[in-house]
């Protein structure tokens, strides 16, 4: 029991990934981001016009309603913009991008030892931990992240990515999505994220969440609900002081 709540039903962890696995200032990463991408793409397209075309896709990913995947969204969405005659060469250079100017963006991440370590810890406790970041990424450039934050892709029960995914966050139709395919019930899972609004949804459905506020992100005023709140040290110490898994 911690802080008067039982947790011994809690056998599942699962993890945001940009600021909160993987610590960093979002806008950051999103600058560095773009300015990789237009390079790989100046000789299709222009800057502005490729950004604003790349924001209008996801911006469809992430109204998905299921019938399917975010990548199919993505595309459809894309060529519709660029033109059906020319969406084999961009998916082309997307998929040389994720391998080659993509990279750039690791300058972004930050060190945070306390992170790595609450995972080691929870893995040892017999804890499964699976990555439910925002599928709007193909699964390449999520498994990069997961590596820069010091992970291995097999650490994990499930990784979210635009590939398999067919709901975006803050829609809770994701998280049904997640527990239907690691077969948990909300009840059995703590949700650790960094985004008040994408990451506290998940506790709508009675999963337990945690807020990590060292990279926060809150959009509006409204006030926090979630069930911990903490920094990344303050994690690491929840984590200690939790139970093996099955036992009291």
């Amino acid at each position: 029991m911690i802080g008067g709540m039982n947790l011994r039903e809690i056998d599942t962890f699962l993890f945001d990934l940009d600021g909160t696995l993987l610590p960093m200032d979002m806008d950051e990463f999103t600058q560095q981001y773009f300015r990789e991408m237009t390079k790989a793409f100046s000789d299709l397209i222009e800057p502005e016009r490729l950004i604003k075309y790349v924001w209008a896709a996801t911006k469809d990913m992430v109204n998905n309603v299921g019938q399917r995947t975010n990548q199919e969204v993505f595309i459809e969405s894309f060529a519709k913009l660029v033109g059906e005659d020319k969406l084999r060469i961009y998916k082309e250079r997307f998929d040389a991008f994720y391998d080659e100017g993509f990279l750039n963006t690791r300058q972004c991440m930050k060190d945070v030892p306390f992170i790595k370590e609450s995972v080691r810890i929870l893995k040892e406790k017999g804890y499964d931990v699976a990555i439910a970041t925002n599928p709007i990424f193909p699964k390449k450039a999520i498994v990069y992240r997961i590596q820069w934050a010091g992970f291995k892709p097999e650490d994990f029960i499930y990784i979210s990515c635009y590939e398999n995914n067919r709901f975006c966050k803050p829609n809770v139709a994701f998280y049904q999505e997640v527990l239907r395919a690691i077969g948990k019930q909300p009840h059995q899972c703590i949700m650790v994220g960094n985004d008040v609004q994408e990451d506290l949804v998940a506790g709508s459905l009675g999963m337990k969440t945690y807020l990590i506020t060292n990279y926060m992100l809150h959009r509006t005023r409204e006030p926090i609900e979630c069930t911990y709140m903490g920094s990344y040290e303050d994690f690491y110490e929840f984590v200690r002081q939790l139970p093996a898994v099955g036992k009291p």
